[in-house]
């Protein structure tokens, strides 16, 4: 199944579909849809854009991408590996209008309110892992009885939310093509100055119209979104190259300033460059 940007083409009849992806990328064109996604990494790290908020991934996680939340993966090109992942796509309604309904499936609730901002898993993870590894032998019969149990799993499991903001409507495809250029731009030029006007451009828009454009679909400024991925690959700069200075990190990560950087770390990490280091 071929996943295209806002779309997921339904094979005719398929209530629950497998997906298995594997290459030097995941799908790095930002897109949404109806779908809700469970993935296991099973290899490869990145970073992960979902709803209004910067996360990173890697090998182990296990995501869940609610219905229409928009979301990208930007695999790590200078870690030259693979990448692998396994998925599996429904929707609420899949099986059946009321079937999440019933009253034998009512603890599965908490899985489907948590989903609508997006969750990575924090426990339980041995086990379900063992489910998805489990998917690709299995007849549509069987991989319907281990999402039950996944699902039984996610509900019960700990739990990060992945966004802070719920945009729980389809872009048109103008919206998604203007979106996905403007988060494809970010993450490959958020190293180098990006101005107001240049993203502007690339949203083909004025100043004024991108900024209310993107906040009212991000619940928050271009700004602070910029500022957000450039601290995530600060932190894993910091966690994996030891040897380079805090300065040195800060000028790879689009910081021009070093004061600037710790002001902007200590905002969203809620601690410095420095002792974010010495803990991780």
């Amino acid at each position: 199944m071929k996943v295209l940007p806002f779309k997921i083409p339904k094979p005719e009849l398929h209530a629950l579909i497998f997906q298995e992806d594997k290459g030097e990328i995941l799908f790095d064109k930002l897109h949404q849809h109806e779908e809700i996604q469970m993935s296991l990494i099973v290899e490869g790290e990145g970073t992960l854009v979902v709803g209004d908020t910067v996360n990173e991934y890697k090998q182990g996680d296990i995501l869940i991408i609610g219905s229409y939340l928009p979301h990208v993966f930007k695999s790590d090109p200078k870690l030259n590996q693979q990448a692998h992942m396994l998925t599996l796509f429904f929707t609420r309604r899949s099986f059946g209008k009321h079937f999440f309904e019933l009253e034998e499936v009512k603890e599965l609730h908490l899985f489907f309110k948590r989903s609508k901002q997006g969750f990575k898993i924090m426990s339980h993870k041995k086990m379900m892992t063992r489910l998805f590894n489990e998917l690709k032998n299995e007849s549509k019969l069987s991989r319907f009885i281990i999402l039950l149990e996944l699902l039984q799993f996610a509900s019960k499991a700990n739990y990060k939310s992945l966004s802070s903001f719920i945009y729980d409507k389809s872009f048109t495809i103008n919206e998604g093509k203007r979106m996905r250029d403007v988060f494809e731009y970010t993450m490959t030029h958020f190293q180098e100055d990006i101005s107001l006007i240049s993203i502007s451009n690339v949203a083909a828009m004025t100043k004024t119209a991108f900024c209310k454009y993107f906040k009212k679909r991000t619940n928050k400024t271009y700004i602070q979104f910029l500022s957000e991925l450039r601290i995530e690959h600060a932190c894993k700069l910091l966690r994996t190259e030891k040897e380079r200075s805090i300065a040195e990190i800060a000028e790879a990560s689009g910081f021009n300033n070093i004061s600037n950087f710790n002001r902007q770390f200590k905002g969203i990490k809620k601690q410095k460059p420095s002792s974010f280091r010495a803990i991780n």
